[in-house]
């Protein structure tokens, strides 16, 4: 099974950095630990989203959302936002978004 190349869009990096370093090392240990292999099947934490203006794919690690995109023919993961959800409301470094 072949690894994946996991890339981080800048907005996506400052999504990161509005979090503390322990919640920064817990989303990219997830990330790693989900995006790595077969990111584009669907589990507990993975699954595909209806079209919307975020990304194709969502990532669960507890409170916390990683939106992704797939290239599968060059192996790319691309992680395009990181967000956090409160209920049924997702914030983006602190804003709410609609998708």
């Amino acid at each position: 099974m072949a690894e994946f190349r996991i890339e981080v869009t800048a907005d996506a990096r400052d999504d990161l950095l509005y979090y503390s370093a322990s919640e920064r090392k817990l989303i990219v240990t997830g990330i790693r630990a989900q995006l790595l292999h077969e990111p584009l099947v669907a589990t507990k934490n993975r699954k595909p989203l209806r079209a919307n203006p975020i990304a194709s794919w969502e990532l669960r690690l507890g409170r916390f959302r990683v939106f992704y995109e797939v290239d599968a023919p060059s192996q790319t993961v691309t992680v395009v936002s990181v967000g956090n959800k409160e209920h049924n409301q997702l914030f983006v470094r602190g804003q709410e978004v609609k998708i």
